[in-house]
């Protein structure tokens, strides 16, 4: 099972973090098939490549509580749920 978390980088005491997708058995530190985006918490500031984690979304994969939030704040769920309701319309259309 895939889950979006973060994985700790950068200086002591100047943590930054990427967003990853890793498998859950992984160590935080493991290799990470996919970096879809960085979190600074000093500085406040994101980036999210919404394309990936919208396809490891649509794929099964879990977002941890602290990336969950943050997807929220960006809005990718919404995006997530216009995408589900697109796919279940053409189905129907066919």
């Amino acid at each position: 099972m895939v889950k979006l978390r973060l994985k700790r980088c950068g200086k002591k005491q100047r943590a930054v973090y990427r967003i990853v997708a890793i498998d859950v058995r992984s160590r935080r530190e493991g290799r990470d098939p996919r970096k879809v985006g960085f979190y600074d918490p000093i500085k406040n500031q994101t980036y999210l490549n919404i394309p990936f984690i919208l396809y490891f979304l649509e794929q099964g994969a879990q977002p941890t509580g602290t990336v969950q939030d943050i997807s929220k704040k960006a809005g990718v769920f919404m995006e997530l749920c216009l995408n589900q309701q697109t796919k279940f319309n053409f189905q129907l259309m066919k």
